[in-house]
């Protein structure tokens, strides 16, 4: 049931699109540059030649130059720099965003020298009959604005992208908790009803039964069964809700679960767990019978993950700075590391009949009502996994 596997294909179609419109984006831009490139390229013939028109000594003083003085006082993008036959500066316009008029000659040397590093381009005004001038031009800012548009573009893209996810996810997992909620709620509600009917039950062919050993002792099973799923429907009914914790020694509590887990486990599964009566006691604040269903749930995938019931679980207890921490370890089929975070997400399960439920509580009950963490600290295939639980230190 490996509902995330259509999801992470799903990422993959949404980065090739977004791929997509990245190099759409860039091309249709730099198609764009290209063209005012060429635009300012004309613009620059057109102004070098207006210079050519109104300095040229051949012609009737009485011409009409309104169209030349037009087309050089029209420029204000395109930063132009005129030098005369002695490569002294004679003209210049658009080179910097100061006020011109309080530019000195040093300063427009200076913009000069920057176009020129730059890479500006050079045109020649021919003056009959024997005087050359050059005309320094470089591009405008409106072509620096247009190349660096799609990354503006993209960048705010990205961000109204990121808080957009944010903002789903944030909504998602709230109504994921609603029905964590509603789901256990509902499930200890429709487990209660007949557990107390069954109860009343058992004490009822007890009663009629007191002469029968045999009978007294099968309803004695039946009591213990019916009390685990009194235990099953209280662990049920505390999810949704900040349980009470209370100090207990860990390694009592580990001993429990590895009892109630060993008579239900294949015969050829050992488990190599620390004894109580051989360590100092260990404190920890734990709301007990939710703590158990984290460690059986470890035991139960442990004991799933050894082909044919042969292997040995191993369980580990250890402190680190603030916290006390666990380890259960498996001789299993292990977890490929791809994996290793997506083992805990409801629904996520490599089992047949399998609903991925029991990790994702396990997350839910470390994190949420005991305030630590829980991890796979390592895993390798063919060899077995190692699953750490941290608490916080009392």
């Amino acid at each position: 049931m490996d509902i995330y596997a259509r999801k992470s294909h799903w990422k993959w179609y949404l980065a090739a699109a977004a791929v997509a419109i990245v190099a759409i984006s860039l091309y249709y831009t730099r198609y764009l540059a290209e063209r005012l490139v060429e635009r300012e390229k004309q613009q620059a013939q057109q102004f070098a030649e207006a210079m050519r028109q109104i300095a040229r000594t051949d012609v009737d003083l009485n011409c009409d130059f309104t169209l030349p003085g037009r087309v050089i006082e029209e420029n204000t993008t395109i930063p132009v720099v005129v030098l005369d036959e002695t490569y002294q500066i004679e003209m210049y316009r658009n080179i910097d965003d100061k006020n011109l008029d309080t530019m000195t000659i040093e300063d427009v040397r200076l913009a000069l020298d920057r176009m020129i590093e730059n890479g500006a381009d050079t045109i020649r005004i021919r003056i009959p009959p024997d005087i050359d001038k050059m005309l320094i031009y470089s591009h405008s800012n409106l072509l620096s604005l247009l190349e660096w548009y799609p990354f503006v573009q993209l960048f705010l893209i990205a961000v109204f992208i990121a808080f957009g996810y944010m903002g789903f996810s944030a909504a998602r997992r709230a109504e994921e908790n609603q029905v964590w909620l509603g789901m256990a709620k509902e499930t200890a509600h429709q487990l209660g009803t007949p557990i107390t009917a069954i109860l009343g039950w058992v004490e009822a062919l007890k009663s009629v039964n007191e002469d029968n050993p045999v009978n007294q002792e099968m309803l004695d099973e039946l009591r213990n069964d019916v009390t685990r799923l009194e235990l099953v429907a209280d662990r049920f009914s505390k999810i949704g809700a900040q349980p009470e914790l209370q100090p207990i020694n860990i390694y009592d509590q580990l001993a429990i679960c590895r009892d109630y887990m060993q008579r239900r486990a294949p015969r050829r599964v050992t488990f190599d767990f620390p004894v109580p009566a051989e360590h100092e006691p260990l404190l920890v604040d734990i709301n007990a019978p939710l703590f158990d269903w984290v460690v059986e749930n470890l035991l139960r995938n442990a004991i799933d993950a050894m082909e044919g019931g042969i292997g040995n679980i191993t369980a580990a207890v250890y402190e680190e700075p603030g916290y006390v921490c666990f380890d259960v370890a498996d001789t299993g089929k292990g977890i490929p590391a791809r994996r290793f975070n997506t083992i805990f997400k409801p629904g996520y399960s490599t089992k047949t009949r399998g609903w991925g439920l029991g990790l994702s509580l396990s997350k839910r009950i470390v994190e949420q009502y005991h305030k630590g963490k829980i991890f796979v600290k390592h895993s390798e295939l063919n060899k077995g996994t190692t699953f750490t639980v941290k608490l916080p230190k009392k």
